[in-house]
């Protein structure tokens, strides 16, 4: 079992995702008021689902103020499909989206994949050229410089890297990571390798390279 926070301004999304997460026997913590969430003691939740259009706080804040407390996956659920929200929600720390109205076996997938992701014990580390992982605290290191990745960047990374020298299409990158394959979520790869890339650079390197067509290569 899993604890989960939802944020939704919804009362009747709260009960509707409380339903479903609670027959795939998670604890769902409801809450309605954006301006409470930061009254929790957020580090007992394994996973947050916040929606973006909510009063006061809208879930772009609130993600950010949220990243900066806990390290567990943030998925968005929203309304707002637009692909400069998405891209902003993931510059903001987000895990990934699910766009209203969404279904129940893509909410359970997306929140299960997520978790997985979370619960999986790794001890070991490698490194490939000078860029060094260190699995069991999920952290990238070039040198003495931490990488500032966030979960997503690392994961993608990680799997690239160890599997160095092989084309990726961002379909396979979806499925390989995140443990599912969802067409609106290909956008999310694309500006997740963007980010990993500007901050692998602002260190001196390049390792993921384009392979036009095909996907993406750690070379």
């Amino acid at each position: 079992m899993s604890n989960i926070l939802v944020v939704d301004d919804d009362k009747a999304i709260l009960d509707l995702i409380n339903n479903i997460l609670n027959k795939s026997g998670h604890y769902v913590k409801r809450i309605s008021r954006p301006d409470e969430v930061l009254q929790e003691n957020l580090n007992y939740y394994d996973l947050i689902i916040l929606d973006i259009m909510m009063p006061g706080i809208d879930g772009f804040e609130l993600c950010s103020d949220i990243r900066g407390k806990v390290d567990c996956p943030i998925l968005f659920l929203t309304a707002k499909s637009d692909e400069g929200d998405i891209i902003k929600g993931l510059g903001l720390g987000a895990d990934d989206y699910l766009i209203k109205p969404f279904g129940v076996q893509e909410l359970r997938a997306r929140v299960d994949a997520h978790l997985r992701r979370e619960q999986r014990k790794k001890v070991n580390s490698f490194n490939i050229g000078s860029v060094r992982f260190l699995i069991s605290g999920k952290e990238c290191f070039i040198g003495e410089n931490k990488v500032p990745f966030t979960k997503s960047e690392y994961e993608i990374s990680e799997f690239l890297a160890l599997h160095h020298g092989q084309v990726f299409s961002k379909e396979q990158i979806l499925e390989g990571v995140f443990g599912f394959e969802k067409e609106s979520s290909l956008s999310s790869i694309v500006e997740h390798i963007k980010n990993i890339r500007a901050k692998f650079l602002q260190l001196g390197e390049e390792p993921i390279k384009t392979v036009w067509g095909v996907g993406y290569k750690w070379d």
